[in-house]
């Protein structure tokens, strides 16, 4: 017999007596999303246009720093807890060592100062890497055709500074140097800054759902070669484990798994082998896809933007790093 056909002499179990009534399901669900578990990210561009679409990110836009007040302040309305903040480059500020990163007048130093004497509440967060700064488009310093991994520590490091100086709460580095998080941690605790975050991305993938992020930064053309070197293989899920076990032995806070749903196995392993708060970036690639789906009308917005980002919670994920930020908190606040 059966064992889950009846228990003794009972008649047998029926799984849908608790999911047959909307208040049974909230009462009985495992997890639950809300807009405390979101990152908006926002492309930043020097200038005064205000806004400007991303082509191949519909619904999505750069925007200057007189716009950005009035547009992170959507995210301080609907109870999003923090920004993630990404710039976008003149070609003119750009070089082959990047140090545009290391000026503490740059686009969001001055951005992070703006934004906490306005929401001094809202968390920020600031992405720690070389490409949108480099004429090559790679992460780290290039030397000879080949990453300069150590070299490329100390500038990070700078960036690092200036940027906590300016009031980015949490540095998120997506470099993928061996080392960074500790060359990072000491000169942090160094100055004094010992309570700023790092949310390492500990898990980036060499992936090919990237395209339209680049797109946003104008770093797709810029790209010299590719980040296979230093990113991760996605045929690889052991060699992740160890690289978020040296982060944390570094002193990383958090930790990032990027790209998201491709990867879920992997946040899945990475939250319960280490239980430490967990974050997955649902990277510019996903969220074109789904948006390009639900604007030809092939899906609906109204179950798929969120059924996308529980998938993140289902598998263990502490917050999500979404594109979707702002629709998903839409939702959820209307029930």
């Amino acid at each position: 017999m059966n064992q889950f056909s009846t228990l003794g002499s009972y008649p047998a179990v029926r799984m849908r007596r608790n999911r047959a009534d909307d208040w049974t399901r909230r009462l009985v669900a495992e997890n639950v999303l809300s807009a405390n578990d979101l990152i908006w990210p926002i492309f930043l561009k020097e200038g005064s246009m205000r806004s400007e679409a991303i082509t191949s990110m519909p619904g999505q836009v750069r925007v200057t720093l007189d716009g950005l007040i009035e547009h992170a302040g959507r995210a301080v309305d609907l109870g999003i807890p923090a920004i993630a903040l990404f710039p976008v480059i003149a070609s003119d500020r750009k070089d082959s060592e990047g140090r545009e990163a290391t000026n503490p007048d740059n686009l969001i130093c001055t951005a992070s100062r703006l934004l906490k004497a306005t929401y001094p509440s809202l968390g920020l967060i600031g992405d720690v890497a070389l490409d949108p700064y480099t004429t090559h488009g790679h992460d780290g310093v290039l030397r000879d055709g080949l990453i300069a991994n150590d070299e490329s520590l100390d500038i990070l490091a700078q960036q690092a500074m200036v940027l906590a100086q300016a009031g980015i709460d949490t540095l998120a580095p997506s470099d993928m140097m061996d080392g960074r998080i500790g060359k990072l941690r000491t000169t942090l605790d160094l100055a004094g800054l010992t309570d700023v975050r790092l949310m390492s991305y500990a898990a980036k993938y060499a992936s090919g759902f990237y395209g339209p992020f680049r797109d946003a930064l104008g770093s797709s053309g810029a790209l010299k070669g590719d980040k296979r070197t230093y990113q991760m293989d996605p045929a690889n899920s052991h060699e992740a484990l160890r690289e978020v076990a040296m982060d944390l032995q570094e002193g990383a806070d958090m930790i990032m798994v990027k790209p998201g749903m491709p990867y879920l196995d992997i946040i899945q392993r990475v939250t319960t082998t280490f239980n430490v708060p967990t974050f997955a970036y649902q990277v510019s690639g996903e969220y074109s896809m789904i948006k390009g789906a639900i604007n030809n009308g092939w899906l609906d917005a109204d179950t798929v933007i969120l059924e996308s980002l529980m998938a993140f919670k289902r598998a263990g994920c502490s917050g999500v790093l979404t594109y979707f930020a702002i629709e998903a908190a839409e939702r959820l606040k209307r029930g």
